[in-house]
């Protein structure tokens, strides 16, 4: 072997070795912060004049801002699920973003709409606004009807029409707990200075529920779905959490997320031109706030508020990696003045250098260590037992970061019910690395390629949705009937 060759494949193992010890560094820094978070969420009292707040009128009023595009056949129970939230002061706003389908007229029909003559504050752009309509049998439903011009401008409309001290943008999909709304407003009331707030979101395959809600939380049957709740359970409980500590939090996710709405119109809205678009507006928020000398607290909450659909198809995991990583890395470009600048504080120096060098290129130097391994065995500069050893430590951290997380997920107020579906989800945690991990990383490089070519585009997206119980009785004129999270393809 020629001595070039040979000293490169050293250099980059020694590099992938120092990476793989800084990164695993930092991640025990955030499970002892995500515990020490945690204690803190659990010993937090709730005085008693805050709980009579959140019963009665003087609570935040908090406008709910729901997109829609052609879903005639389910955007009446969608609203009706929304309108029977528990929140005292509660604004549901039905963005139809342009709908070529007749889901504008079911909600005429189905919620007695009448067209209000109103001035339409135009603060942030949107595309232009046909009509704005209030239902007669609940008033607390305003209904948007505009062009189309997708997802980000939809919310910006609904943002120039809430009336809300904080706006929620939530996701077709999204299954909200009855009280999430009254736990996610928490952070607001404790502590000062929050513009914006997530919670824990966790993966409805194999859930039931009845009448928008879950009714028997369960983990997922199928391996695909089960190895993507448990990245969920790690990804909020072992990471978002512990961020809540150091000041970094960046993601609040765009399935369910509470935000200040002035503060949100103040620093621009949803950006159009992003497939990242939350991630994104909390760069900017945070951004904009530290720019002007203002408050810029992001919090996280490990209670469950919202379920979501995850893909089932490896066609449809793949296309959501892709566009996911797309997303990261238009959103660290966006933001690449504010990396490493002290006057940015944690989220200069600390939460975007790791999102730049963990998070983005983490796939790159994964792929690059398989092939430094698999170079280093053939050519002898690696020994078979040391990469066993190497391999096998990697393998129990990330075992021991799964658990962590499912014992952090037994304190909060309602995870996956009994042993059994921990162990579940423990079993997916055991073959994850044999191939999904692979995958995803895959994935994820072609997310970033796309995006050094300048694709910025979501993809095709299909939704199993949730299929009606063999016994459940028809769908009445109220709330949804019994909806199990069944298989099949459903990218999210």
């Amino acid at each position: 072997m020629k001595p070039l060759l040979h000293d490169a494949l050293v250099c980059l193992q020694v590099a992938v070795l120092v990476y793989f010890v800084m990164c695993n560094a930092f991640l025990l820094l955030l499970l002892a912060s995500s515990a020490l978070s945690m204690a803190r969420h659990r010993l937090e009292a709730w005085h008693e004049g805050r709980l009579r707040l959140l019963g009665s009128e003087a609570a935040p009023r908090i406008s709910l801002v729901a997109p829609a595009f052609n879903e005639a056949l389910t955007v009446s129970q969608s609203v009706r699920s929304l309108l029977t939230l528990s929140y005292p002061q509660l604004e549901v706003v039905l963005v139809n973003d342009g709908s070529s389908d007749s889901t504008i007229d079911v909600l005429r029909r189905d919620f007695d709409l009448v067209q209000v003559k109103t001035v339409y504050r135009r603060r942030l752009h949107a595309a232009p606004v046909r009509a704005i309509y209030r239902s007669t049998t609940s008033s607390g439903l305003v209904v948007v009807d505009k062009d189309n011009g997708g997802k980000a401008d939809a919310l910006n409309a609904g943002l120039n029409v809430a009336t809300g001290e904080l706006v929620c943008a939530i996701d077709a999909d999204t299954v909200i707990e009855p009280d999430g709304l009254l736990r996610m407003v928490r952070p607001f009331l404790l502590h000062d200075g929050v513009v914006a707030a997530g919670g824990t979101i966790r993966a409805a395959n194999g859930c039931t529920i009845r009448g928008g809600r879950v009714i028997a939380a369960r983990a997922p049957r199928g391996l695909l779905a089960g190895i993507q709740a448990v990245e969920y359970e790690r990804a909020f409980l072992a990471g978002r959490l512990g961020w809540n500590r150091l000041g970094g939090n960046l993601i609040v996710s765009g399935a369910f997320g509470l935000f200040r709405r002035e503060a949100t119109i103040a620093a621009g809205g949803y950006e159009h031109a992003t497939v990242g678009e939350d991630m994104e507006l909390v760069a900017r928020l945070r951004r904009h706030a530290r720019d002007r000398g203002l408050p810029d607290r992001v919090e996280f909450i490990p209670d469950p508020v919202a379920w979501t659909e995850v893909p089932e198809s490896l066609r449809g995991l793949g296309r959501q990696r892709d566009r996911w990583h797309r997303g990261l890395a238009d959103v660290l470009w966006r933001h690449r003045a504010a990396i490493g600048r002290p006057r940015y504080g944690t989220l200069g120096l600390v939460a975007l250098p790791y999102f730049l060098l963990v998070e983005l290129f983490g796939p790159v130097v994964e792929a690059a260590g398989l092939v430094g391994l698999v170079a280093g065995l053939l050519t002898g500069t690696l020994s078979w037992p040391f990469s066993v050893l190497f391999f096998l430590a990697a393998y129990a951290l990330g075992l021991v970061v799964t658990v962590f997380a499912l014992v952090l997920d037994e304190c909060t107020y309602r995870g996956y019910g009994g042993l059994r579906e921990r162990l579940r989800l423990f079993g997916f945690a055991l073959l994850e690395p044999f191939g999904y991990r692979q995958l995803t990383t895959l994935w994820r490089l072609r997310g970033l390629v796309k995006f050094l070519r300048g694709r910025t585009d979501w993809g095709e997206m299909t939704r199993t949705g949730f299929t009606v119980e063999p016994d459940a009785p028809a769908v009445p004129p109220g709330p949804p009937a019994v909806r199990r999270v069944a298989g099949g393809t459903s990218p999210a």
